[in-house]
């Protein structure tokens, strides 16, 4: 013998009420507020976009070609020979400079015979695309400074013009560059 069910629907006092209606404004407030505080606290705390001005990187970084800076990493580690950095001038306020780590803190750096000299050897620069031209006695790098040099070596505002450049006006290192989308590059 079949048993039939009767299938019931709740009454509509026993139905559970309908989810509050949010505003537009009220959506458009919960998706974006959370996105730009995301936003402003990656760019000011982890990393920043950069565009680079002028010819003193080349051939390895053009003319406004745009690179992510990462703002964390130097906090916790000196930085390395070959790496890109950005930098403020010491004692000067000028637009931010992005220049290769050359001598580290303790350093005899020395320019000789279209060669840079690092504690009396030639640095080893594949990189570069031509030789250093002119002279540059031996300096040594004083503690928590770097000296560096743009990569077009004839163009190219850098320590051996302005001198050494101190830890805290260190502002990051090159990490990525993400424009043009043909020459996206991680940077070691």
């Amino acid at each position: 013998m079949a048993t039939s069910r009767i299938a019931s629907h709740p009454t509509t006092a026993e139905r559970s009420p309908a989810p509050p209606r949010r505003s537009m404004l009220r959506e458009l407030l919960d998706t974006f507020v959370p996105a730009i505080a995301i936003v402003l606290v990656v760019n000011l705390l982890l990393a920043q976009p950069r565009t680079v001005h002028g010819q003193s990187m080349e051939p390895c970084l053009h003319e406004n070609e745009r690179v992510i800076i990462d703002l964390v990493s130097l906090r916790w580690r000196e930085p390395h020979r070959g790496e890109i950095i950005v930098l403020r001038l010491p004692n000067r306020n000028s637009d931010p400079l992005i220049k290769r780590v050359i001598g580290l803190p303790g350093d005899t750096v020395a320019i000789r015979d279209g060669e840079v000299l690092v504690n009396g050897e030639a640095l080893d620069e594949p990189y570069l695309d031509q030789h250093t031209a002119g002279r540059m006695p031996a300096k040594v790098v004083p503690e928590a400074h770097v000296f560096v040099l743009g990569d077009n070596r004839g163009a190219s505002n850098d320590s051996r013009y302005f001198g050494m450049v101190p830890y805290e006006n260190i502002l990051g290192r090159a990490w990525l560059r993400y424009w043009p989308p043909d020459e996206i590059e991680l940077f070691r």
